[in-house]
């Protein structure tokens, strides 16, 4: 595996049939190759159910413009990318506390812009529950956002402990 400039991971086909061999249930769809052409059109050819690879591009230009076209590239079902998470949010909200403190923290996302990844967010712990996988109490910082405890990131009531949502949105 290889790491441009900008951060992407990619490999050669030959990289990636090596994995396959040690993985046969690998899910190559996630994975950007150097030159997957031969093998997409053999998969065209044939009409074989089988996914087409990515195929990787080296990014030119600014790492921060690269970084601003990702930011708008979220894997997640259309539920979640489309989902009103500031209304869902507060609908989370049952004491007038719980209300102003969601309402600050969405000011605060917002103005950086970070409603798609709170939006990820509450997909990813939707899907760690559904497959009952266990993930930590809470870390750092990210303890102080009563918004992630409402969507279940961590187990850590910032309203509770008096915590300020500035140690962690700075």
């Amino acid at each position: 595996m290889r790491y441009d400039a900008v951060g992407q991971a990619w490999c050669t086909t030959t990289e990636l049939c090596d994995l396959l061999y040690k993985n046969p249930d690998l899910d190559i769809t996630n994975f950007l190759v150097e030159d997957g052409h031969k093998f997409n059109h053999s998969v065209r050819t044939l009409f074989a159910e089988m996914p087409l690879l990515k195929n990787y591009t080296e990014w030119i230009g600014d790492v921060n413009e690269f970084h601003d076209s990702k930011q708008n590239t979220w894997l997640m079902p259309a539920e979640y990318r489309e989902l009103d998470i500031a209304a869902w949010l507060l609908s989370q909200c049952t004491k007038e506390a719980e209300l102003q403190r969601v309402g600050e923290e969405l000011l605060l996302y917002q103005e950086r812009d970070l409603f798609n990844l709170l939006r990820f967010m509450k997909y990813l712990v939707d899907t760690l529950r559904k497959n009952n996988v266990v993930w930590g109490v809470g870390r750092g910082s990210s303890v102080a956002s009563y918004i992630l405890y409402l969507i279940g990131v961590h187990k850590i009531n910032s309203l509770y402990y008096d915590l300020d949502i500035q140690e962690f949105l700075k």
